[in-house]
């Protein structure tokens, strides 16, 4: 069974900058879409940013565009979100997901993924 693990989380300071990380076991993320969600306690799970199979095409949730970038390195098979700016509002349990597409498409959508990190804490809090 492929694994997916997040890693990167933590405190910030409102205003600061962290980097999450995503790698997986068992597949080759060179060959999958791969996106972050996020989720709060008592709220829904909301996308924040996804990455296409070759890195060309990504999207990002209107909350998070202009401060985020997500970024892969298929060399070392990796996926990144670079997070700057950080607000209180970012404060959440962050997911990585990714699906076998070769179709070089991007998706917020969590029924359009199949495996799933367990994921990694950011607060961002003075």
């Amino acid at each position: 069974q492929p694994q997916v693990v997040e890693s990167g989380g933590g405190l910030v300071q409102p205003g600061g900058s962290l980097s999450l990380s995503c790698a997986a076991s068992g597949l080759t993320l060179y060959y999958y879409m791969v996106a972050w969600f996020r989720q709060v306690p008592g709220k829904e799970r909301e996308g924040v940013s996804s990455i296409s199979d070759n890195g060309v095409n990504t999207n990002y949730a209107d909350s998070v565009k202009g401060r985020f970038t997500i970024s892969r390195d298929n060399a070392k098979d990796m996926v990144y979100l670079q997070m700057n700016n950080l607000k209180p509002e970012d404060t959440a349990v962050y997911y990585c997901a990714v699906v076998w597409q070769r179709t070089q498409t991007t998706s917020l959508l969590e029924d359009d993924y199949d495996y799933w990190g367990q994921g990694t804490q950011v607060t961002v809090s003075s």
